[in-house]
């Protein structure tokens, strides 16, 4: 993974071609049009008044230096405290049923709205999605910039096409005369790629524009509306469900019932709490308009919590679980015991060889996984990169539910390796040791560590 200061991480292959392909056709519409249309005389109504060229190039440094933000604005980076043990989990509000995400990659509890980006190699405070063509996470940092950018491009693209339809009107109405009366063919080629160019990059932009808009309205990430949406699908498939075969035993679908999204707290403090700022004058500045920034303390501070609606029954139960994976689990998975069940699942352990043996062969697929991501790096350019993602998603094993327009987390960008360490909901209450049953192998690991190193310090 090879990170730059200023454009972020980048990654080999497609990702590469993005940025420079912004930056190329932003100087197409945005330089080779005043050129076409200052120099070429049988384009009437003929050049750009100075009142024009001042507008448009003013709305080009705004796109410039809203895209410049948006693709260097750290998206934001979580210290997690290394001794962050257990204790402290117990210490920590005391929340029933409290949904607890383990992040494999980074070896530490998630805290709310974070995921792991797999672009980034990081757990992204609110993480919306990886954007290539900024080649950023847009996050809790740079949501603000990126919106920016997206109003500005609009804004830009809306004033070339009414630039571009003065000329191409007068060209309509000219349409009966001799040819030679008319625009040359480089011009006539010229304008004619300009529109295309225009229409095709303002048709993409505006909608997602609109996304990011009810976005920002409404306190809810891409992420987050694909969580939304595969809870609202189990929700649909239980009740219309007349058998629970799909289900196990011990599991009662009726038990589930709907989490509301609990992160709206009305229109005015969703848009001031992802801005930073309740001062709305500042919203829209190209310059100064600024963000909010991820809290260095991880407790009472933006990012590592986010206040609640007070719509469930009590805070924490955001993400809904994914009751396919725990329905896959309590068939055998590692976290789970199921009464009555004669032979355990391959990871659960019950002394310290059974834990020794299953961190060797967890390394050694870790090994074998690490040499053919780095045999696809080694590959050069799109096909690379074609294959490295085609490879991703052939070595998870699985799909992953799909929302009605055939995404999945991988295509957000999160890193769904890391995902799989979900920690079903439990009673945080209390100081059992079953507690530990739901923790993941490495975490018991690094405690074991932690508390080892405190009894050498004493």
């Amino acid at each position: 993974m090879i990170t730059h200061p200023l454009a972020g991480p980048q990654t080999p292959g497609l990702h590469l071609l993005y940025v420079p392909s912004v930056v190329a056709l932003i100087t197409f519409q945005g330089y080779f049009s005043q050129y076409l249309f200052n120099t070429s005389p049988d384009l009437r109504p003929g050049p750009l008044t100075f009142r024009e060229n001042v507008t448009f190039n003013a709305l080009l440094l705004c796109l410039w230096w809203t895209y410049y933000k948006a693709c260097t604005v750290d998206p934001g980076r979580f210290v997690f405290s290394p001794s962050s043990d257990k204790k402290e989990e117990d210490k920590d509000d005391q929340k029933p049923n409290q949904n607890k995400r383990f992040c494999k990659k980074c070896q530490a509890f998630k805290p709310p709205r974070a995921h792991h980006c797999r672009h980034c190699a990081r757990c992204i405070p609110r993480m919306d999605h990886h954007c290539p063509w900024t080649n950023n996470c847009v996050s809790l940092t740079t949501f603000p910039y990126f919106l920016r950018f997206l109003l500005y491009t609009n804004i830009a693209l809306v004033y070339l096409s009414s630039l571009l339809y003065t000329r191409i009107s007068v060209i309509w109405s000219d349409r009966h005369l001799p040819s030679y009366l008319g625009p040359s063919l480089f011009s006539l080629i010229s304008i004619t790629l300009l529109c295309l160019a225009n229409f095709g990059t303002f048709f993409a932009l505006f909608i997602l524009l609109v996304t990011t808009l009810k976005s920002w309205v409404m306190n809810i990430t891409l992420i987050e509306m694909w969580e939304l949406d595969r809870h609202n699908a189990l929700i649909s498939k239980i009740s219309s469900s007349s058998s629970n075969d799909y289900w196990t035993d011990d599991f009662d679908p009726a038990s589930l019932s709907r989490i509301e999204f609990p992160y709206d707290l009305g229109f005015f403090s969703n848009m001031s709490q992802a801005m930073g700022t309740a001062n709305f004058l500042r919203w829209f500045l190209p310059v100064g308009g600024g963000g909010p920034k991820l809290a260095d303390q991880k407790k009472g501070g933006l990012g590592w919590e986010y206040e609640e609606n007070g719509f469930n029954d009590w805070e924490g139960m955001w993400p809904p679980p994914d009751m396919e994976k725990e329905r896959r689990a309590k068939q055998g998975g590692w976290a789970y015991k199921k009464q009555g069940q004669q032979e355990m699942p391959d990871d659960y352990y019950y002394g310290g060889e059974d834990i020794k043996a299953a961190f060797e062969r967890r390394q050694q697929e870790d090994f074998a996984r690490r040499r053919r991501i780095q045999q696809l790096q080694g590959q050069s350019g799109v096909i690379g990169e074609l294959e490295e993602d085609e490879d991703e998603r052939e070595w998870t094993g699985k799909t992953g539910w799909k929302n009605s327009d055939g995404d999945r987390l991988w295509d957000y960008g999160v890193d769904e390796d890391a995902e799989d360490d979900y920690v079903a909901r439990e009673m945080v209450v209390g100081d059992g040791d079953d507690d530990d049953d739901d923790v993941p192998l490495a975490e018991l690991i690094r405690r074991r560590k932690v508390l080892a190193k405190q009894e050498d310090d004493t």
